[in-house]
């Protein structure tokens, strides 16, 4: 790397950068960035390297990995894509892609979320792997206000604390240090049962540390998101819009392929085809709100929102659109109040209207999170659905037997893309080994695989 101080100013910088820690590869807590001066193309490959890690455990975790087996994945992860010979390399290269793709994913909320989610995810299994010295450095460098239990109040809930490790599987033996805070300093841990509470308080045995360090962690890093994406529209964007900015806004499509958010120039269907397309290539979601609209000849606001977005992203045109949507709304509403109340938002769905901000489908994470109210049809079927919907759902697709219980599986394990994953592997006959993250994914490559298909008997006939 291509860097203007000596080796030795190098490292230095880096280490303050990572806010301490116990020398050159300890694990960084990105509080400060590093004042190095790298070259563009580095500046690209380092933020890269580190979305292949960041892209890998996105998809572990959307295969339902268990915890050993993604502790596993993460290390090699990190091996293959981030790990230098020279310990002090590491932690640049490490330092640089984490404030470089800081950058590049403080642009919307969307962006900020899965970016959050998926450093604290590798934080949380890089520091599982670091040594019980370098565990404790990092708890006194996040500064948490949490002193080991006295002896005393130790042997009081001894016993209480053996329970607890007897029910999550634990050896009877009770570690010797533990810490009590607050319960809500710790919800993963209270959600699973796996610590003792009394009188609001939580006790946290050594082992379990992680959940403590990585709430200080998360929350550090989400309001450093919300201050970089305030400085990027304040200023950076538009000083640097010759040199940095299409490179920043190029990264978050660097390794994973199309933005399906966007319609394709090359792709585009008519409102005519809807139906056709739905029983093909349309995901559980989508094909649930085209039902509900054929049946009531309307939809909430919330299901207007993904549903027309999704057939923007699919390359539905404005004109389309407004047919589409008239077509079906007129005959409850009437063609006047149509015009009246509905086409404007259409309009602005796609740019023409208001700010004209050309507004992007919504991804399966942002439809999971979503909560539907009484009589709203948007959402995810399946988070959203009761067993037995979900089951006549699938069934109606032609998705039956293992396959179903597969699928019926995972939602119980709420792994619902996974299970949508499931569910395109089996009305398709193929697998999609990097894992289903968008509707307009799920439509483009049910395309594909609908083509390929056809080309392959069309080839059989011509024969």
């Amino acid at each position: 790397m291509e860097i203007v101080r000596s080796q030795r100013q190098l490292a230095a910088a880096a280490a303050a950068a990572s806010g301490g820690g116990s020398g050159a590869g300890a694990l960084p807590t990105y509080r400060v960035a590093p004042q190095l001066e790298v070259r563009l193309e580095e500046f690209e490959l380092f933020a890269i390297d580190r979305l292949r890690v960041l892209k890998g455990i996105s998809d572990g975790l959307s295969r339902g990995k268990r915890p050993e087996e993604m502790e596993k994945l993460v290390s090699e992860l990190w091996k293959a894509h981030m790990r230098h010979q020279d310990p002090a390399e590491t932690l640049n290269k490490d330092l640089i892609s984490h404030f470089v793709l800081r950058l590049v994913y403080c642009r919307t909320e969307e962006l900020r979320k899965w970016f959050l989610s998926m450093e604290n995810t590798l934080f949380r299994y890089r520091f599982r792997l670091e040594s019980p010295e370098s565990q404790r450095l990092l708890m006194s460098e996040f500064q948490l206000p949490y002193k080991a239990l006295p002896h005393s109040e130790f042997e009081a809930v001894k016993d209480k604390l053996s329970q607890v490790a007897r029910s999550i599987g634990q050896s009877a033996s009770v570690e010797s240090v533990f810490f009590k805070v607050p319960f809500e300093e710790v919800p993963d841990l209270v959600a699973s049962r796996r610590v003792f509470l009394s009188k609001g308080y939580a006790y946290v045995a050594m082992s379990q540390v992680v959940s403590l360090v990585v709430t200080q962690f998360r929350c550090n890093i989400s309001k450093a998101l919300v201050l970089t994406n305030r400085k990027w529209t304040a200023t950076i964007k538009e000083q640097e819009k010759d040199r940095l900015t299409p490179i920043v806004e190029a990264l978050s499509n660097a390794y994973f392929g199309p933005d399906y958010s966007q319609p394709n120039d090359a792709t585009e269907i008519s409102s005519k085809d809807i139906d056709q397309l739905a029983r093909t290539s349309f995901p559980l979601c989508i094909r649930h709100m085209l039902e509900k609209l054929r049946e009531n000849h309307h939809l909430k606001h919330g299901g207007r929102m993904q549903f027309g977005l999704f057939l923007k992203g699919a390359g539905l045109k404005l004109e389309d659109a407004l047919t589409f949507w008239r077509s079906e709304f007129s005959q409850k509403v009437g063609s006047e109040r149509f015009d009246k109340e509905y086409a404007y938002t259409i309009r602005h769905n796609y740019g023409k209207e208001g700010k004209r901000t050309d507004y992007t489908s919504y991804s399966c994470q942002k439809i999971i999170s979503a909560t539907p109210g009484v009589g709203d049809h948007h959402g995810c079927p399946y988070r959203h659905f009761g067993e037995e919907n979900l089951r006549a759902a699938l069934n109606n697709m032609g998705v039956g037997g293992n396959a179903l219980e597969g699928i019926l599986d995972k939602v119980k394990n709420r792994h619902y893309q996974l299970a949508c994953t499931m569910t395109f592997e089996a009305t398709h006959g193929v697998s999609c080994d990097t894992g289903i993250n968008h509707p307009n994914q799920y439509f483009s490559e049910s395309q594909k695989v609908l083509q390929a298909k056809n080309q392959t008997v069309q080839s059989q006939l011509s024969t």
